[in-house]
């Protein structure tokens, strides 16, 4: 075989040609079936067109949102509640929902979560299924609802408002019997219906005994066709269709994330009860491990689905507000890392910020949040390529890499998959900053930064996936000549930003 035939190959099999691209918008889905017969090229081009759902998208340009764990466990000190608490324990003395939402946006978060029911079965509305809530509390004399109360300051400051029920109930006497998903859906419907708008809503997998010994069978396909009926454009995470846990609770996201992943449950006949625009049932398959999507991985699967990472952290040891955790509040500059390390690996970050036994944001929480958010936006002031020329393509085309918009994409395939750029003057970075067009899909593979020194080129540094964000840290560098070449793609790379940003460490 001929070296040119040989390169022919390699370059069929990394980049595959735009004339298999599945490009119309039928047939560019949130998932895809894999046929027995399917090649691996055939494979790989339909892995590059799976695409996310509106909400979907929606969801990951949030790229920051907000936990509020919030309850019985606030007075009683404790973590998991028993369910045999008193209603009368809940009392905050100033809660004001107001406060957590302006806190939160002010610190760059786009949505918040409000736990309306933790494991406790303790419930932050007046529920007419239950006893155990606010409408037999001291606070408000019992008139009181957290739940309104959050969800009208979302509307106040125009953040995106989620809820989360847990699936556990340690008070119900119906947790162990059928009747318990009834009870559950009666809630679910509730919360749904009478507090206008509901963005996201999120259910853990916590399942042990309820106050019979038993634990219960859970419902979640009736639960995800009631939200889809009630809140059409609400994602459900985290045991849920839209949405998946990164797999732990520090804030770091893979290395290599993919949000394309293969799903064992992808058949016809449950597709097929489906609104063949989007799936309503949690894919199943290897949602833990360290690579979840790459060629290896995706060749031998039945199905592919687009199932993004959420990643989630508490700003506090604890998930619950307690005191003796003030001084144990997480650094600015922990934040920051946490930043770099969530949503700068293709992920979400979902940041919990417990109010304290006052109903209001501590002020220790309050004082590290602004000062984080100083500190990303020192970093991303200034995009040090802004001004630059594309120095191997169409003048003025490069613009498109730096016009803030996710939507617009520079064409890498013309130019041998390589972009490099004349910078405005000598300029000293250390911030990698990229993003794909998910809207076409996630295809970028494996690519490397280099800048130009004495008439050579060198590694500043490099990666793999880049998904909806990429963020790298590297030693500083001071160059006017940049380029990225990307080494691996599938079918043709769709990048919609490209940023270089110099970051002042503390």
């Amino acid at each position: 075989m001929s070296f040119f035939s040989s390169a022919l190959k390699k370059a069929a099999f990394l980049f595959l040609i735009t004339a298999t691209v599945l490009s119309s918008k039928a047939q560019q889905k949130n998932y895809v079936l894999i046929g027995t017969a399917d090649s691996e090229a055939q494979i790989i081009s339909k892995a590059a067109n799976v695409v996310p759902s509106q909400r979907q998208l929606r969801w990951q340009q949030l790229e920051l949102t907000a936990f509020f764990h919030f309850g019985v466990n606030t007075f009683t000190d404790r973590e998991w509640g028993t369910g045999k608490e008193d209603p009368k324990v809940f009392n905050p003395s100033a809660l004001d929902a107001r406060q957590w939402v302006r806190v939160t946006k002010e610190a760059g978060i786009k949505q918040v979560i409000l736990t309306a029911k933790h494991h406790d079965g303790f419930c932050l509305w007046p529920s007419s299924y239950t006893e155990h809530s606010v409408k037999n509390s001291p606070w408000k004399n019992g008139k009181g609802d957290v739940v309104k109360e959050v969800a009208e300051a979302c509307k106040e400051y125009n953040m995106g408002f989620g809820i989360y029920l847990s699936p556990w109930d340690r008070n119900s006497a119906l947790y162990g019997t059928e009747a318990y998903n009834d009870y559950f859906v009666h809630q679910l419907t509730e919360l749904l219906t009478n507090y206008g708008r509901v963005d996201e809503v999120w259910f853990d997998g916590a399942n042990g005994e309820g106050p019979n010994g038993k634990k219960q069978v859970y419902d979640f396909e009736r639960w995800y066709q009631l939200i889809r009926k009630l809140q059409p454009t609400a994602t459900i995470a985290i045991m849920g269709p839209d949405v998946r846990w990164v797999g732990t609770e520090t804030g770091q996201g893979r290395e290599t994330e993919w949000s394309v992943v293969p799903a064992n449950n992808l058949e016809q006949s449950s597709i097929a009860a489906n609104s063949q625009k989007d799936i309503a049932f949690k894919p199943q398959g290897d949602m833990m491990g360290e690579d979840l999507g790459s060629r290896e991985k995706i060749k031998t699967a039945k199905g592919l689905v687009w199932y993004p990472a959420e990643t989630d952290v508490s700003i506090r040891p604890g998930w619950f507000y307690h005191e003796s955790e003030d001084a144990k509040v997480k650094t600015p500059m922990e934040l920051t890392d946490i930043y770099f390390n969530s949503v700068g690996r293709n992920g979400v970050l979902l940041l919990n910020i417990p109010p304290d036994k006052n109903g209001l944001l501590n002020e220790n929480d309050v004082k590290n949040l602004v000062a984080w958010k100083s500190i990303l936006n020192g970093i991303f002031k200034q995009n040090l390529v802004k001004d630059a020329v594309l120095v191997n393509g169409r003048k003025g085309n490069g613009k498109l890499l730096f016009d803030a918009n996710d939507a617009t994409v520079l064409s890498a395939a013309g130019l041998n998959n390589m972009i490099e750029l004349k910078l405005n003057g000598p300029k000293k970075f250390n911030v990698l900053a990229l993003q794909e067009n998910i809207r076409k899909g996630q295809r970028i593979e494996k690519f490397i930064l280099e800048y130009q020194t004495g008439g050579e080129w060198k590694k500043a540094t490099e990666g793999t996936t880049v998904g909806y964000k990429r963020l790298i840290r590297f030693d500083a560098i001071t160059a006017d000549k940049v380029r990225l070449r990307i080494l691996s793609s599938r079918l043709e790379p769709a990048l919609a930003e490209m940023g270089l940003y110099y970051f002042e460490k503390q």
